[in-house]
């Protein structure tokens, strides 16, 4: 308030300080320096998934998979594989499968660290990685490729080489059920797959 000329108080006038006003829109910079959202994040319900079915209890006890680390980290990359070709069938999904990817990269990175390995190797251990994921994948698309051609050597071969099985067991029972997993992710619409809404 102010006081006039008489000593009286007065209003004072309603400058545009004093008035209500809608919130300034954000600033460029503020634009500029907003953390964008991970594109990993929608994929992450399908990354768990993908490690969910690899961890189904039918691998080890009716199919010989060792349950083991290397069994486990076997049978992950074997049907992150399969996802992945499904993924490589459609362009709506193709785009998304390099996130898949990466979500794998960051949940093995965090289990070397775990498991104590150091900043410096832990590079070496995940390039690593990535090398027999793609050797895999490699494979399982030829012996599914096969498998579809009406020739079952092929994926069971595949499997021979990169699962670590129980003595005894045969390579056969889980080409058949990786089959059986690629049959199930065909029929399935790209948006259910990319939810993680693989029904089993």
């Amino acid at each position: 308030m102010g006081r006039a000329r008489n000593g009286a108080w007065t209003t004072p006038p309603e400058f545009p300080l004093y008035q209500d006003r809608a919130a300034p829109p954000m600033s460029l910079l503020s634009r500029l320096f907003r953390p964008k959202p991970d594109p990993r994040e929608a994929l992450r319900p399908l990354w768990h998934r993908t490690v969910e079915i690899a961890r189904e209890r039918g691998w080890y006890a009716d199919h010989g998979v060792a349950d083991s680390v290397a069994g486990r980290f076997d049978m992950i990359t074997a049907v992150l594989a399969v996802v992945l070709l499904r993924m490589e069938r459609e362009a709506i999904l193709l785009r998304h499968s390099a996130h898949l990817t990466e979500l794998f990269v960051d949940d093995m990175d965090g289990q070397l660290r775990e498991s104590g390995v150091g900043d410096v190797v832990v590079g070496k251990h995940i390039g690593k990685l990535m090398s027999v994921l793609g050797g895999r994948l490699g494979a399982y698309r030829e012996g599914l490729a096969a498998s579809a051609n009406g020739s079952e050597a092929e994926l069971a071969q595949a499997v021979a080489r990169n699962v670590s099985l129980t003595e005894g067991a045969s390579p056969e029972g889980v080409a058949g059920a990786l089959r059986l997993l690629a049959s199930q992710l065909a029929a399935l619409e790209a948006e259910a797959l990319l939810d993680g809404i693989i029904p089993r």
